[in-house]
């Protein structure tokens, strides 16, 4: 029985050039960072080319998507819209004018708090978002093949305490 090469990847060589110019550095953290960074760039570009093919840009599903799972009526304040998607006032004011160009959401002032503004999905768009999140789904589990599911949970595992770590904290997501 021959026994399978272990496969290289872009960072084993950048990792293996330092090693040759400086043997004496632990290359251990580049080769974490290095394949996580390439690792973002490659599943963001795979999920880039998904919504291309419905016709949507990804900053235009985070901003449905966020008001989607926001739960009905669908719908938040320009501020809570701008602190879920993590995008500037000024940048989410420019999206959302884009999206109403589009039909996809309306923007209403709250009758309760006059200098607030309430974004909501429209009819249009609740039912896009509704199939791209299904698309979206399909694409990122083709994405994850090389995968099984034992390896998906630790990787889940190790990416939350590494963000954890970071200081990604939020809620307990199981509570509103």
């Amino acid at each position: 029985m021959t026994e399978q090469q272990p496969q290289h990847d872009g960072v084993d060589r950048i990792t293996a050039q330092w090693h040759a110019v400086r043997p004496d550095l632990d290359t251990s953290p580049m080769a974490v960072i290095g394949r996580l960074s390439r690792a973002s760039r490659l599943l963001e570009r795979g999920i880039k080319e998904n919504l291309a093919a419905h016709g949507v840009e990804p900053w235009e599903f985070d901003v449905l998507a966020t008001l989607l799972r926001s739960g009905p009526p669908h719908v938040l304040t320009a501020g809570e819209l701008s602190t879920a998607a993590m995008v500037s006032s000024a940048a989410l004011t420019n999206r959302i004018d884009h999206l109403v160009e589009k039909d996809l959401v309306h923007r209403t002032v709250d009758p309760a708090h006059r200098r607030r503004v309430l974004i909501s999905l429209t009819d249009t768009g609740r039912e896009l978002t509704n199939r791209l999140v299904e698309h979206h789904l399909i694409g990122e589990e083709d994405q994850l093949t090389g995968l099984t599911s034992t390896e998906r949970t630790l990787l889940t595992d190790l990416l939350r305490r590494l963000l954890l770590t970071l200081g990604d904290h939020t809620e307990d997501p199981t509570r509103r």
